[in-house]
This record gives C-alpha cells, structure tokens and sequence, in this order.
C-alpha cells in the first residue's frame, strides 16, 4: 500500500485527486492540505511514499517546499500553468499533471510511479555480484590490494587512470571509470562522467555539485537523475 498526501490550496481540485486515487488499488490517501505548512507537519509525523503537490499557493509554493524538504518522496506536480514544467523536470519529479486533471492522465501519472518502485525493487546485477563482500582488491604495484567499500570517498577519472580517494590515502591505478563502476555496489552513484561517489560519504549538494566535507565534485547536466534519491 503506498501512502499518499495531497497540498493544494483548491479544495475542488483536492477533492477530484481524492476521487480519482479511490478508483485506484494500492493507495492510501494519509492527508488532504491546504497549505505547504500544514503538509509540512504531517510529513515530520507520517512517512509518505508519494506527494501530490500544487505549484502556485500563497505562502510558500510547491517547488519551494519540495526543495527545503530533508526527506523527499515522489512527487507529482499539480498546476494550471505550463510555465512550470521545467521547474518539475529539475525536481525530477515522477509526472507534472495540467488542470484540470482527467482520470486517464492521472491513471498514467499513478503508473510511472509504480513502475519507478517495481524497478528499485529488483536488484541490479552489479547488486547481486558484489554485496556479498565489503570490499574488492585492485592491482597496484603488482600486488592485489584490498579495498574497503566504505573506506572510498569518490572515484575520479584521470585520462586512461582512475584515482581512488579513500579517507587516509588516495589509490591511483590504471582502469576505466565505466569498468570500474560495474565493480562498485549500490551505494555508488555516477554524478559526472569523471566522477563516482560514495553516497554515504556526502555532506551537502545543490543542482551544480556534492560536497564530501570541503571536496566539491560536480553534478553533470546527464547524470541529475541519479542524484534524485539523496
């Protein structure tokens, strides 16, 4: 069952999304607000697996909100304006639903945040062959040293090299970023195509890059979807 919450400031167009979630198996409508205020408060309270959000409230709008939040859940923007389409796209939001809403748009909307979970559900080949372990060795020096998974910060690529910063060293050794990347597990995210880090070790980020501490490492334009589950 996924839990939902509704925030719009139009208790029509409030009420037409709970009329269409009812015609719907599997979720669970946990809120209606009227306010990112109000919905702020239940998020602190109720854990929610997927928001459907209005952008244009007095206050404080939808994209702001949803940017402040610490813990974000899917969202699906609602608005009457297309103006804010691009805004929803940077958010990675699931779908981005025009007023009025119709079922069918809805229903498809409803879809790709299924789907979104029945992927995150099946593991990964890379997932399946590597957790098995909390470590790899890499050849260096003409020996097999071992690797801590949690021990690496980042992985930069340098030309046909690839630097492993870990915590107390920095490992340099000849390999491909992309080769490489098959051997890491699923707390490994790509953020630039010279780039790999350890999600666990982020500090802050923002649109442009990640800070691991006082490291800033860039965001590529390609890979901003990957960082939509930090």
């Amino acid at each position: 069952m996924y839990t939902c919450l509704i925030v719009d400031d139009e208790e029509l167009a409030r009420e037409l999304i709970e009329t269409h979630l009812k015609q719907l198996d599997g979720f669970e409508l946990v809120a209606s607000c009227n306010s990112a205020i109000e919905a702020s408060k239940i998020l602190q309270q109720q854990s929610i697996d997927l928001l459907f959000l209005d952008i244009e409230m007095p206050v404080l709008n939808g994209t702001d909100f949803f940017k402040n939040l610490i813990i974000k859940p899917h969202v699906i923007f609602t608005t009457a304006y297309r103006d804010y389409a691009l805004d929803g796209f940077e958010l990675n939001a699931v779908d981005y639903l025009l007023k009025p809403i119709t079922f069918s748009r809805f229903f498809m909307a409803t879809e790709k945040f299924i789907s979104l979970q029945n992927t995150r559900s099946i593991p990964t080949e890379v997932e399946k062959t590597t957790r098995k372990d909390d470590f790899i060795f890499i050849r260096e020096d003409r020996k097999q040293v071992k690797v801590f998974y949690d021990d690496i910060l980042y992985i930069e690529s340098v030309k046909d090299y690839i630097k492993i910063h870990l915590s107390n060293k920095t490992r340099l050794i000849k390999y491909s970023l992309t080769a490489f990347e098959d051997r890491l597990d699923e707390r490994f995210i790509r953020t630039h195509r010279s780039y790999i880090v350890n999600r666990d070790k982020i500090t802050a980020y923002t649109k442009q890059d990640i800070e691991i501490d006082a490291i800033e490492i860039p965001i590529g334009e390609n890979y901003k979807m990957n960082i939509s589950d930090l």
